[in-house]
């Protein structure tokens, strides 16, 4: 539908998957909040065992991870809370969203598969419990990729170089060092991953039924992309995990759409959904 033909009671829905919690806002077309909800995800979903949103590991200095399922079920159960609101998801005209930056996910082969068929009688959670090679996702916080930081900026010709070529020396947090740790020691799970997406991306892979490609702003957080073309540099790529670019998929711009929202939304939202555009 042209954007300049919407209908003026037309709402506008934005998620932020941050540390601790996800959040759903739901704005009219004059920016205000119709309807919010927040799964915290330590009270709401108890049983990940999560401690602010997060593992520490105690046994591997540094390492700060994720469940990556946690935040499918916690978008289940937003869903769910916004539904029983009374949200009239039909007049939904767009949604976009934003996700802590520097995390990485990894589909394991065959996800796509998974992404383009998902059941509307089935809750997202109950679908995606085998779709990732490693259940458990680096993020922002994770510090224990030292070694892969200075593996990386002596394979370029230095930090300045990196710096150079990616905006930023090699910062432990970055998905760039995170893919080359997972590629050193878990090597079969890297040989299984089809896809690695950030965490903006991989919620917006969920709602559009396939892969998202990765925004440029996302890639300039990653030691991975050159910031003047704006592409994937080569270097830095062989410098992290071979074949690293076909998981990665395309560069998109930031303002570009990642695609229209999944069958499965449109069809398990339906009952709540009074004037469907579709």
């Amino acid at each position: 539908m042209d954007s300049f033909s919407l209908p003026p009671d037309s709402l506008f829905l934005g998620f932020d998957c941050s540390t601790q919690s996800l959040k759903a806002t739901v704005l009219d077309s004059g920016l205000n909040v119709v309807k919010s909800e927040q799964i915290r995800f330590d009270s709401d979903l108890p049983h990940y065992n999560t401690k602010d949103g997060v593992f520490r590991d105690p046994s591997n200095n540094g390492r700060i991870v994720s469940p990556t399922l946690m935040w499918v079920e916690a978008l289940d159960l937003v869903l769910e809370r916004l539904s029983k609101l009374s949200l009239d998801f039909g007049k939904i005209a767009a949604v976009s969203g934003s996700g802590q930056q520097h995390g990485s996910v990894y589909w394991k082969k065959g996800s796509s598969t998974i992404l383009s068929s998902l059941d509307p009688k089935r809750a997202l959670v109950d679908q995606f419990g085998n779709a990732f090679s490693v259940k458990e996702s680096p993020i922002w916080m994770d510090s224990s990729t030292t070694v892969q930081c200075g593996e990386i900026e002596d394979a370029v010709g230095g930090a300045l170089e990196l710096s150079r070529i990616t905006g930023s020396r090699a910062h432990e947090r970055y998905a760039g060092p995170q893919i080359r740790k997972i590629f050193q020691t878990q090597p079969e799970v890297y040989h299984d991953t089809e896809r690695i997406s950030v965490i903006s991306t991989f919620m917006a892979s969920l709602f559009i039924g396939s892969y998202a490609c990765i925004d440029q702003t996302d890639g300039a957080g990653m030691n991975l992309m050159d910031i003047k073309q704006r592409v994937w540099s080569r270097i830095a790529l062989e410098a992290t995990a071979p074949g690293l670019e076909e998981k990665l998929g395309k560069l998109a711009p930031a303002h570009a759409i990642a695609g229209h929202i999944a069958p499965y939304y449109v069809k398990r939202l339906a009952p709540y959904s009074h004037n469907p555009f579709i």
